[in-house]
């Protein structure tokens, strides 16, 4: 057993050595004379290239706030240049240096020139590609990554780099661990993610401007898409890195079998998502009613329904209580909703004349359909009035029902008034039987 304990300390002893003795060579190297210069001549074009940008860049950002008819994709661009542009000037300024002095002195006097021309070089196209991930997040991760490896690239320090990382690992099992396993996997993962998510957005882009296929589907589809790129991006991530996929498999299986009885609700509300996305029983933009709660839903979701009401509140519906609870979709097949206003009239008023009068004021009311014309019916004689009933259409469920019924109200009222149709109220009488008295204490 103690071999194998020391024999990764000793490599790790080894590996670290030959990097000391490589740095130590380097800053042997970098003390030389001419090596000191040319540490002074990239300062030098670094100081140059800052104020060449504090002159140019007003002037730049000016002509680009006046660029009003450039569209969007071309100001960002011209945005992130001003963003860089002591860098660019550097870059350039740099290159330049470097050519004038190999061609008047030796190539060993610009090769620290050159290798600071590289790194700057990869490290600005490095910052404007992963300005293409809009992940702030992922963006600095792969940024920051990417400089780190492109720099130990140019000097010559990744097999150093990656042996030091090789060598820090443990053992879980019959598989390895190391800290460069794990910067590979968050590497290539991160790789992989990015372009699932890529794919993802420009896939649903286009499965959502397709008018052929119906709202709830398209949820479907986009749901099923993402699932799939992010799921293969993760497992084939881990496949390239060398992750045995076994283990993981059976683990899965367990923690399956435990979450099955621990989170039935959650799993009954991902099964109803699915069901009401195939069933096309409700989709974004209906109009519903589930008990008190009255709107139309904004978006579907794996766990949830999310219905926003017309009072600026939003309701997070679980799905599974729109597969059992009844609810009533206003707009499912159509979008033609009735609506049913009850009133009462004396009985001294000609009911013929009170329904010609309800009918033609409900036909004058904005949002009320004419081609489905009002009709109003007796319903009952009451203790104090006769009964009516008024239906109507509209085509908007989604503009609210109550304002609809108010402002219909509101045009019975001016109606009766304008055509002297009195609405009763219930009045009552009290008649005092011969011989009774009233006692006033009863009062005070």
């Amino acid at each position: 057993m103690e071999p194998e304990t020391t024999a990764p300390i000793e490599n790790l002893t080894q590996v670290a050595t030959s990097a000391i003795d490589r740095f130590e060579a380097l800053a042997n190297m970098l003390i030389r004379p001419w090596n000191a210069y040319q540490i002074a001549i990239v300062i030098g074009v670094f100081v140059v290239a800052h104020l060449l940008a504090a002159m140019i860049r007003p002037s730049f950002h000016n002509w680009l706030r006046s660029r009003d008819n450039w569209p969007k994709w071309r100001l960002r661009i011209g945005l992130v240049l001003h963003r860089r542009i002591r860098m660019i000037l550097f870059v350039a300024l740099i290159w330049i240096t470097v050519a004038v002095m190999r061609e008047i002195t030796w190539p060993s006097r610009s090769y620290l020139l050159a290798i600071v021309a590289n790194l700057a070089t990869a490290w600005l196209l490095i910052a404007f590609a992963t300005r293409l991930i809009n992940n702030g997040f992922v963006r600095g991760l792969v940024r920051y990554g990417a400089w780190a490896w492109v720099t130990l690239s140019i000097l010559n320090l990744t097999d150093e780099t990656r042996s030091i990382l090789d060598s820090l690992a443990i053992n879980v099992g019959e598989t390895r661990f190391s800290v460069w396993l794990i910067v590979q996997a968050i590497a290539i993962l991160t790789i992989l993610i990015a372009a699932a998510r890529f794919i993802a957005h420009t896939s649903t882009a286009r499965i959502r401007a397709n008018n052929e296929i119906s709202r709830s589907m398209q949820e479907l589809a986009v749901k099923f898409l993402q699932l799939v790129l992010y799921g293969s991006a993760f497992f084939m991530g881990l496949k390239i890195v060398g992750v045995d996929l076994t283990g993981l498999a059976v683990l899965s299986g367990a923690i399956g079998v435990g979450l099955g009885f621990g989170l039935q609700k959650v799993v009954s509300n991902l099964v109803s998502g699915v069901i009401i996305l195939l069933d096309k029983s409700v989709k974004p933009g209906d109009v519903i009613s589930l008990g008190d709660t009255f709107g139309w839903i904004n978006s579907l979701g794996a766990r949830y329904v999310s219905i926003n009401t017309r009072d600026g509140k939003e309701y997070l519906i679980p799905n599974e209580d729109l597969i059992t609870g009844q609810v009533v979709n206003w707009s499912h097949s159509n979008d033609y909703v009735r609506i049913d206003l009850f009133f009462g009239t004396a009985y001294g008023d000609d009911p013929h004349k009170v329904r010609e009068i309800a009918i033609n004021a409900a036909a004058n009311t904005d949002r009320v359909l004419n081609w489905k014309k009002p009709v109003c019916h007796i319903v009952g004689f009451g203790d104090s009035s006769v009964d009516y009933i008024l239906r109507f259409w509209i085509k908007d469920p989604v503009e609210g029902l109550t304002n609809i019924r108010g402002n219909v109200y509101l045009a019975l009222w001016d109606a009766f008034q304008e055509n002297g149709i009195s609405i009763p109220f219930p009045q009552r009488e009290v008649r005092m039987l011969e011989g009774s008295q009233l006692d006033t204490r009863t009062l005070d």
